[in-house]
């Protein structure tokens, strides 16, 4: 299924979703430029998801999890999964909401060429309007640059230090000398620590030709009010402050501003104060009493998954 001499190989972390997971692997198959496989992460979902890929798509690698490991657990297990089993030279990754055009991996392969600085390239993330989508607007690289600006310009791309799981693709050699995504992130903040860890000493690219949709149920950005679900980004959000490598002094600085910003603005616009309060409180108290446990540990129990972590992690491929 691979044209060209990369392997790219494209994961789909699945939970729930089994019609907009329809969109996306029938996206996936008319791909300009084919993917040489295509792993579809099942994170114990509760419809019939893995029947629907068995039976609809059979051609795809199908990893079906005893437990919900997240979007970060998914995303590492089937970044492994990519680069042990599929031989991958780059891995692309996007949620089962996430539908990619025809050609948006064309235009990511065209952007990373074959400048192997170029680590990380993301896409332009549209809503079902065709806006783009605030959830996942990049953000240019701080102080980059005229060279690294004009490298990207060249490449019809954007300089950024950091890139969305809604359609990242990522080298094989940087998962293999940074590590995988944070399994216990479990939701949140997963994406922007895996992509800071890698592009601290790399360079990422936005690109915005290669164009994927993003069929959330509203359009909204990252300070809508999130519920119970504040208390990930609270709790994720200190761990990568306090422990990630991604981020340099100064960044953290400067990421932590802008967190507590974002976090106002959240609490401004929310109807149900309380749940935020028990959420900060709750993240604030885990963020800085506990840490993230080693995917070892935090993925063990999964059968091939958990080898598969394992063997990335140790720069081990299987046949």
């Amino acid at each position: 299924m691979t044209t060209g001499a990369a392997r790219a190989v494209a994961v789909v972390v699945a939970y729930n979703r089994r019609d907009l997971l329809i969109e996306v692997l029938d996206a996936l198959d008319v791909q300009t430029v084919q993917v040489a496989a295509i792993v579809v992460v099942d994170n114990a979902s509760t419809d019939d998801t893995a029947a629907l890929v068995r039976e609809r798509y059979g051609h795809t690698d199908l990893v079906s999890v005893a437990r919900n490991t997240g979007g970060a657990g998914g995303f590492a297990i089937g970044t492994a999964r990519a680069v042990v089993r599929h031989q991958a030279d780059l891995v692309w990754l996007m949620d089962d909401d996430t539908v990619p055009t025809a050609t948006a991996l064309e235009a990511l392969l065209g952007s990373v060429g074959d400048d192997p600085t170029a680590t990380i390239a993301g896409s332009r993330v549209v809503w079902t309007d065709g806006q783009d989508h605030p959830m996942n607007t990049p953000r240019i690289k701080p102080f980059v640059g005229s060279r690294e600006r004009a490298a990207a310009a060249a490449r019809s791309a954007l300089p950024v230090r950091s890139s969305s799981f809604v359609s990242m693709l990522v080298r094989a050699d940087a998962v293999r000398k940074h590590g995988l995504p944070i399994a216990d992130y479990f939701i949140w903040n997963d994406d922007f620590e895996f992509s800071t860890r890698i592009l601290r000493h790399s360079r990422g690219l936005f690109v915005p030709g290669s164009v994927v949709i993003h069929k959330t149920a509203k359009l909204g950005a990252t300070d809508v009010d999130p519920g119970e679900r504040f208390y990930y980004e609270v709790r994720n959000k200190l761990w990568l402050l306090r422990l990630s490598r991604g981020l340099s002094p100064a960044e953290k600085v400067l990421y932590t501003g802008s967190t507590v910003r974002r976090w106002a603005r959240t609490f401004l616009a929310s109807t149900n104060r309380p749940v935020l309060v028990s959420g900060l409180r709750r993240g604030i108290r885990d963020g800085f009493r506990s840490r993230p446990r080693p995917n070892r540990v935090a993925l063990a129990g999964l059968g091939e998954a958990s080898e598969d972590v394992l063997a990335c992690e140790a720069g081990v491929s299987k046949p």
